[in-house]
């Protein structure tokens, strides 16, 4: 390749919990730059979370955001005329990166008052393993499944 690879960046803690990956997750939620507001909504869904669970907020986070994250993912490749939909398997990163994204994804478009809230709605059906990022994960697994066959034309 001609060009370099692109300096990874280092993300700060956030500092309610000191850990870098609700950092990454604010970042995701983050809409037109407003950090403050995201850090706002994600504490206050914790918030909610630990209030419905009676558990600790960030661990019923983690354990959902686990949930949610999909191993296998189907890549289309075009081989002598036909595409066919192979299955591969993540990258770690990319693994928590979607897992975060689906996640963020489906609160939006849940049917409640603010956004803390739905957000923490969504990470009680991902500890709990219902909800559409769950769902979304297994469709996902499942049409990897189902395309196990072709998995010999790998990348």
């Amino acid at each position: 390749m001609r060009k370099s690879k692109p300096k990874k960046r280092i993300i700060l803690p956030d500092p309610r919990f000191n850990d870098t990956m609700v950092t990454k997750f604010v970042n995701n939620l983050m809409l037109r730059g407003k950090k403050n507001l995201s850090f706002k909504i994600f504490y206050e869904a914790i918030d909610v979370v630990s209030e419905r669970t009676k558990e600790d907020g960030l661990e019923v986070w983690k354990k959902a955001l686990v949930n949610v994250t999909p191993a296998v993912e189907v890549r289309s490749r075009r081989i002598g005329g036909a595409t066919f939909q192979i299955p591969t398997e993540i990258p770690q990163q990319r693994k928590q990166s979607i897992g975060m994204k689906n996640m963020i994804l489906f609160a939006r478009k849940r049917n409640e008052k603010s956004m803390g809230r739905k957000l923490a709605s969504e990470i009680v059906a991902g500890f709990k393993e219902e909800g559409g990022a769950f769902k979304k994960k297994e469709d996902t697994h499942r049409m990897a499944d189902a395309n196990k066959a072709f998995s010999h034309f790998r990348f």
